[in-house]
């Protein structure tokens, strides 16, 4: 196997410490830029030695330019990863989001590197009663967000027409898995009903819990940008990173208590604005153009994270 030099933006973050674990784990050089806003260094904590870490934006030009020396490939994940925060901040949203991504892409592309893989987002498709969401849809997103990673796919697309230049962008659905935050008050479902159940408190929900996701475990993930950062006939295109099932959060609330052995009932809040009703993604395309496979299903990796989650408690 040929060694490579990797950058990782957003690397100490949840997905990102994942994907530099499996580089690292393969023989890899790897080098993370992370600003720290949500990343964390515990999160590297297993292989820190083994890694170049670069404390830093990927708003700031020249921060990009001396990370991206000699890199062979770019994962970019960092963002600002969170619906409410971007209805509540539209402007550091589209900041952090869509500008950090043009200087990603500027910076790769001026260094010669092969192929960015960018982070992009299930949100894109907003509200639609048509579902699985497949890449041919209109997109229609709903929040600040969701627009910031819709707009980073038109650049990728744009970069390939008007540069040359290879890139790819994921649609990620409802990823979970070890190392996700629970503490943020924009915090993703699963790591805050296991951290309440474990806790004894009553799980949030919001709304009546009958909205439905597709829960893709972090390692899929992982596996898909691998992928994506050699496929043939891939740059310029999205593609949806999922398991292709969908539960109602009633559902994932139920699983849970059974693994963990709870009976604590969930408490109803209002429904958040930007939020979508349903969510369920057709992988048929990365199957085909990627050669995806989903590795850990929803049950194996639910189990996984309880486990995990359990032995941090």
């Amino acid at each position: 196997m040929q060694k490579r030099l990797y950058l990782v933006t957003g690397g100490a973050g949840f997905i990102g410490s994942h994907i530099c674990e499996r580089l690292v784990r393969e023989g890899h050089s790897v080098r993370v830029l992370d600003n720290f806003i949500s990343g964390c260094e515990e999160n590297l904590s297993e292989f820190r030695s083994e890694i170049d870490l670069v404390r830093g934006d990927v708003r700031e030009p020249q921060t990009l330019t001396e990370a991206m020396k000699g890199v062979y490939a770019v994962f970019h994940q960092a963002a600002l990863g969170s619906v409410p925060r971007s209805v509540a901040d539209p402007l550091t949203t589209h900041e952090s989001n869509l500008t950090g991504t043009l200087n990603v892409l500027i910076s790769a592309r001026d260094a010669g590197a092969r192929r960015v893989v960018y982070a992009s987002s299930s949100s894109v498709y907003g509200e639609t009663a048509e579902l699985p969401k497949h890449e041919g849809m209109m997109p229609q997103p709903l929040s600040p967000y969701a627009v910031s990673k819709l707009a980073g796919e038109h650049y990728i697309h744009i970069f390939k027409q008007c540069y040359g230049f290879e890139a790819v962008a994921l649609r990620y659905f409802n990823i979970f898995g070890p190392r996700q935050d629970p503490q943020s008050q924009y915090a993703a479902v699963i790591p805050r009903f296991v951290t309440a159940l474990l806790e004894g408190r009553r799980p949030v929900i919001y709304g009546d819990g009958m909205q439905s996701r597709d829960f893709t475990y972090v390692e899929n993930v992982v596996e898909a940008n691998l992928l994506a950062s050699e496929a043939e006939g891939a740059a310029g295109q999205c593609f949806n990173v999922a398991c292709g099932g969908r539960y109602t959060l009633i559902e994932l609330l139920d699983r849970m208590k059974k693994v963990i052995g709870s009976d604590i009932e969930p408490e109803h809040t209002p429904p958040m604005k930007g939020d979508i009703r349903d969510s369920q993604a057709s992988i048929e395309r990365a199957e085909k153009l990627l050669g995806y496979r989903v590795k850990v299903n929803f049950e194996e990796g639910l189990r996984r994270t309880i486990e995990w989650f359990q032995k941090q408690a």
